[in-house]
């Protein structure tokens, strides 16, 4: 299952402004004007610029908030993407009760919230380090969907489900009924659902250099159908005069 672009002449305009271009031009302008992000329960609240809004739009990190402001845009940033933008990018700093975090008590911060975070972060940075674009996957029974660049010009192509030795959500598909589930349901929505194999190597998660050692695996799985695998249907005539089909 290929890229299914929502208009004629939308590949084309992806490929002349690449999201790798993009986000380092997100990258730049952040650090240029030393942002700094509120942690705040399960998510990153970032204000910006005009400018910065645009490239957080166009690069698709975060959802814009409806505020009262005028000269400011409030983002709303998921743990993944705030820590992504820190950790990886470093173009972000991250505060909470007006104190900025350093890598580590950031780190600390995040498992707290989410204890298999290391996981799905692990998991969110390898996509993104392909330029895919990630966002949440809520809405089609999964972790994440990856699109090949923004969403406004191609419909997603993988559903995402982060597996780990520690289980998390990958529980439904230990069994065969949730695996049938999982692809039927990407079926009906035109995706491929790719299972991310996340394996620790006996490393621990204490600081966010160990990811490093975190090995993925990717598998997709799809649904057979027999429908579309058959021969031609020919008629052949029987013994007896009988037409039947095989």
């Amino acid at each position: 299952m290929g890229p299914r672009w929502k208009g004629k002449g939308f590949k084309a305009k992806a490929l002349a402004d690449p999201m790798s271009k993009i986000v380092l031009k997100l990258q730049s302008s952040l650090n240029q004007s030393n942002c700094e992000g509120l942690l705040c329960g399960s998510s990153v609240l970032l204000s910006v610029e005009a400018e910065q809004a645009d490239l957080l739009n166009r690069s698709c990190f975060g959802v814009a908030m409806v505020t009262a402001e005028k000269d400011k845009q409030w983002f709303e940033l998921s743990l993944e993407e705030g820590f992504y933008l820190s950790y990886a990018l470093r173009c972000l700093r991250i505060v909470e009760d007006k104190c900025v975090k350093s890598e580590e008590q950031l780190w600390e911060c995040m498992k707290s919230r989410n204890a298999l975070f290391s996981y799905y972060y692990k998991a969110y940075c390898h996509l993104r380090m392909k330029n895919w674009v990630v966002m949440s996957g809520i809405t089609y029974g999964a972790d994440f969907v990856a699109y090949r660049h923004h969403p406004e010009l191609v419909h997603s192509e993988y559903a995402v489900i982060v597996s780990s030795e520690e289980g998390g959500a990958s529980n439904r598909l230990r069994v065969w009924s949730d695996v049938h589930c999982a692809t039927r349901l990407c079926g009906g929505v035109a995706k491929t659902l790719l299972v991310l194999d996340i394996s620790r190597n006996g490393h621990g998660a204490d600081s966010p250099s160990c990811l490093e050692m975190y090995t993925i695996r990717e598998r997709t799985i799809t649904r057979w159908s027999p429908e579309q695998c058959r021969e031609d249907h020919t008629m052949v005539e029987s013994e007896n005069g009988a037409k039947e089909e095989i």
